[in-house]
C-alpha cells in the first residue's frame, strides 16, 4: 500500500505523522502509509480466492450464466473472464491495472495481481496491490455432456450421391477443408454412399447446407423429429435432418442427353463427356468440341444418368490421328472449347493386338493423343447399355467408341508425386477396398486439370524423397513447386493450450 499525491509546485516542510511521529509530506490523513495500512484495507471484500468452472473435454471456461468461452492460458479472453469474477466486489474502488503472474500450467491454479485505487479520510488516496487466486475446477459443459449421453446432435447434414466412384466426395472434402466449415461439426461418419456431418445447432447445419447448394449440384429436404416438449415453458426440443443429394454424375463420365436437353444447349449432340463437376456439370461434345454447363435445377428437370464407371473403361492404343480443323457447325450451335482439339483417331484394343479389329473415332484430346499413345475410353460397340435415351438415339448417331482420357503410367507418377492433400477426421465404416484406387484417380485429376487445382490447398510433402527423373518420360501432367503450399506445424507456435514460444 502506498500514498498516491499530486506533485506540489512548491516545497513543503514535513510533518509528524499523527500516530507513530515519523516525518512525511503532509497529506489530508497526517498519517504515514504504514499507519493507514493499519487503519484501513482498501482491498476489503473483494475475495482472494475464487472458483473457475473448466470443461476438460472441449477445454473452454464458464462465463456465467451459461456461456462456455475458448480461452488460452495468459489471454486478454480470460483476463476479461477473470476481472468479471470480482467485477461485482469492486463497485467501491477503481481498477487501474490487472496482470498475471506464472503459475505450473497444471497447478489448477491462475493467479492475477490486480491494482485499485480509493478515497479514504479527508480525500486520501491510496493505491494497494494484492493477488487473486483463481482455482479451477472441473465442470462438463452441456455440449460435452450430451456426447457422453450419445444424445449430443441437433442437426445432422446427410450427403449423399448414387455414384460408384467418389471424385465429387473428394473435391467436396477439400472445399471444405479450405473454408474450414468441418470445425464446427461435432461428429463426421463416412458411409458407403455419402457422407453425414452432425452438428450441436440448427445454423451450423444450414451454413453446411447453404456451402453444398453453390459448391455442388444438388437438392434439399429437410425433416425434423420431435425429441421433448415443455408443456410450462412451451418450448420444443427437435432434431433436424437435412438430406442433400448429389447429381449422379462425375468427372469423364459418358452421359446421353435428352433430345430436348441437348437442343436447348446449343444443338449439341446428345452422348457427351463430363470434363469436370463444380457448381455445375461441364460437358463437352466430343464430335463437335461444343461445351455446355447444367446446373443443379436444369438437371433435376431433364435427368441423365451415367453410361458407364471407371471400371468399364478399356485402354486403347492410337493407330492412326488426324487433326480436324476449320469445322462448321451448325445453326444455333453453342460455344466451342478453346483448349481442347478435334481430331478423328484409328485405335485398337491393347487386349485385341492379336487381331486386326480397330475402331474409328472423333476426340477431343487431339492435342495430346499421338500414334503409339495409350488412352482409356468406352467401347460402345461392344457394350450393353440400359438407358432410355440411348435407344431412342439413331443407331448411327453412337459412336463406336468415346475416348476419355490419356492413359500413363500410374506407378510412375506416384513415385513422382511430392504433394499431398489434408483429409478430415471422419468415421468410416463397411469402406470398399477400392478406395486407395478411386482416391489415386482423383489426385490424377488434379495433376490434369489446373483449373480444378486452383480451389484445392495442395501441400509439399516433406516425407517424400525426391526422384530423379526418369530417363524415358512419359509426358505425364505434374504439379508445379509454385501452387503447393507449406504446411504448418502447431508445434511451432504457441497453441490454444498457451505453450511456450519457439526459441
Amino acid at each position: 500500500m502506498e500514498y498516491v499525491q499530486a506533485p506540489a509546485t512548491i516545497s513543503q516542510a514535513n510533518i509528524l505523522c499523527c500516530t507513530c511521529g515519523v516525518p512525511i509530506p503532509p497529506n489530508p490523513a497526517n498519517m504515514c502509509v504504514a499507519c493507514l495500512r493499519t487503519q484501513v484495507d482498501i482491498s476489503e471484500g473483494i475475495p482472494k480466492q475464487v472458483t473457475v468452472s473448466f470443461c476438460k473435454q472441449c477445454e473452454r471456461y464458464l462465463q456465467p450464466p451459461a456461456t462456455w468461452m475458448q480461452c488460452a492460458l495468459e489471454s486478454r479472453e480470460l483476463l476479461a473472464l477473470c476481472l468479471k469474477k470480482i467485477k461485482s466486489s469492486m463497485t467501491k474502488v477503481r481498477l487501474i491495472d490487472a496482470g498475471f503472474l506464472w503459475t505450473e500450467p497444471h497447478s489448477k491454479r491462475i493467479k492475477m495481481k490486480v491494482t485499485i485505487q480509493k478515497e479514504v479520510m479527508n480525500g486520501a488516496i491510496l493505491q494497494q496491490v494484492f493477488v487473486v487466486e483463481f482455482v479451477i475446477q472441473y465442470q462438463m459443459c452441456d455440449d460435452c455432456h450430451r456426447v457422453e449421453a450419445k444424445d449430443f446432435w441437433k442437426a445432422v447434414v446427410q450427403v449423399r450421391q448414387k455414384t460408384v466412384h467418389k471424385k465429387t466426395f473428394y473435391y467436396l472434402e477439400q472445399l471444405i477443408l479450405k473454408h474450414k466449415l468441418h470445425q464446427n461439426s461435432l461428429n463426421i461418419k463416412e458411409v458407403n454412399d455419402g457422407i453425414d456431418f452432425y452438428y450441436g445447432s440448427k445454423q451450423h447445419a444450414q451454413k453446411m447446407v447453404d456451402f453444398l447448394q453453390c459448391t455442388v449440384p444438388c437438392r434439399s429436404k429437410t425433416s425434423q423429429r420431435l425429441i421433448s416438449h415443455d408443456i410450462h415453458s412451451n418450448t420444443y426440443n427437435y432434431k433436424s435432418t437435412y438430406s442433400m443429394e448429389i447429381v449422379p454424375v462425375c468427372k469423364d463420365n459418358v452421359v446421353c442427353l435428352s433430345p430436348r436437353l441437348a437442343q436447348s444447349l446449343g444443338n449439341m449432340g446428345q452422348v457427351c463427356v463430363c470434363a469436370r463437376v463444380t457448381s455445375t456439370i461441364h460437358l463437352i461434345d466430343p464430335n463437335t468440341l461444343q461445351i455446355a454447363e447444367v446446373d443443379g435445377n436444369t438437371y433435376w428437370r431433364n435427368p441423365f444418368n451415367s453410361l458407364c464407371n471407371r471400371r468399364q473403361l478399356e485402354e486403347f492404343i492410337v493407330m492412326d490421328t488426324d487433326i480436324i480443323r476449320n469445322q462448321k457447325l451448325g445453326a444455333g450451335a453453342g460455344v466451342r472449347s478453346n483448349k481442347h482439339i478435334l481430331a478423328e483417331v484409328w485405335v485398337q484394343k491393347t487386349s485385341e493386338m492379336d487381331t486386326s479389329q480397330q475402331y474409328h473415332c472423333r476426340t477431343f484430346l487431339g492435342h495430346l493423343l499421338n500414334i503409339g499413345d495409350l488412352v482409356l475410353g468406352f467401347d460402345f460397340a461392344n457394350s450393353n447399355v440400359n438407358d432410355d435415351n440411348l435407344e431412342k438415339m439413331n443407331p448411327h448417331h453412337v459412336p463406336d467408341v468415346v475416348l476419355i482420357k490419356k492413359s500413363y503410367n500410374r506407378s510412375r507418377r506416384v513415385r513422382r508425386r511430392n504433394w499431398k492433400l489434408q483429409e478430415m477426421v471422419k468415421d468410416r465404416e463397411d469402406m470398399g477396398t477400392d478406395d486407395e484406387r478411386q482416391y489415386q484417380d482423383f489426385l490424377e485429376d488434379l495433376e490434369e486439370d489446373e483449373a480444378l487445382r486452383k480451389n484445392v490447398n495442395i501441400y509439399r510433402d516433406a516425407s517424400k524423397i525426391p526422384v530423379e527423373s526418369d530417363t524415358e518420360d512419359d509426358g505425364a501432367p505434374s504439379v508445379s513447386l509454385v501452387e503447393m503450399l507449406e504446411e504448418l506445424s502447431l508445434a511451432d507456435a504457441t497453441g490454444e493450450e498457451g505453450a511456450d514460444m519457439m526459441e
